[in-house]
């Protein structure tokens, strides 16, 4: 069973609204205080981007639908920090926080230092011994189900309305972080990375335009041979 955030190829939502170009990169203020609080906290080193991102997927379904991009994004952030013990509930509740310990404090990310941290990124390339089993060209099919396969309700990026498709490898990008197993602290487990192209009548059923195709990065522990 999916949760609630994967919500492709549903209808009803209406039409997606891109912002026009002249548009600001925030459109409230607050937007870019609750971006930089996620940076800022996620420099601790407690936790890594397929944990948060884990995070705001367990919010309730409510809570997910009324909430905004930016309003999730702290939602599953404080739920990182209380889970962690950086933060506790009675200080969220509260609004005053407590002296943080030496540790964070050591951790905490200066001021000089964002630049630097916002061009380094995050990449999920590793080195890693796993063989890729598919090459560009390969025709294959994603799991029947879209699910994790190490934790029950876990993480997954493969989404719902991909599994049991079938799809043709365009090309292998290497040995990448397995977000199934980092977003549950199991480990890195670097495994082969595809674009897989699906033709979009296949996945929804009612394309906007015959021929429409669909680009996924699939894991390989997501695929089969078709």
């Amino acid at each position: 069973m999916t949760r609630v955030h994967d919500m492709g190829g549903q209808f009803g939502d209406g039409p997606i609204r891109g912002d026009a170009p002249q548009s600001p990169v925030f459109s409230q203020g607050w937007h870019g205080r609750a971006l930089a609080i996620t940076l800022a906290c996620g420099a601790l080193g407690r936790w890594n981007i397929d944990m948060s991102r884990h995070a705001r997927e367990c919010l309730s379904p409510a809570d997910y639908m009324r909430f905004s991009y930016y309003e999730k994004w702290l939602a599953g952030l404080a739920d990182l920090l209380v889970a962690q013990d950086i933060v506790s509930r009675a200080e969220l509740a509260g609004g005053e926080a407590a002296p943080p310990g030496d540790e964070l404090t050591a951790k905490k990310l200066q001021a000089e230092n964002v630049a630097a941290m916002l061009a380094r990124g995050g990449p999920s390339s590793r080195p890693s011994d796993a063989a890729p089993q598919f090459a560009a060209g390969d025709r294959v099919v994603t799991r029947a189900r879209a699910r994790n396969t190490l934790v029950d309700g876990g993480h997954t990026r493969l989404p719902a309305y991909a599994q049991g498709a079938t799809g043709q490898v365009l090309r292998c990008h290497g040995c990448h972080v397995l977000p199934d197993s980092n977003a549950h602290g199991l480990g890195e487990a670097p495994e082969p990375l595809y674009s897989v192209v699906f033709d979009a009548g296949d996945l929804f059923g009612a394309p906007e335009r015959q021929g429409d195709e669909v680009v996924l990065d699939l894991w390989q522990s997501y695929l089969g041979p078709a």
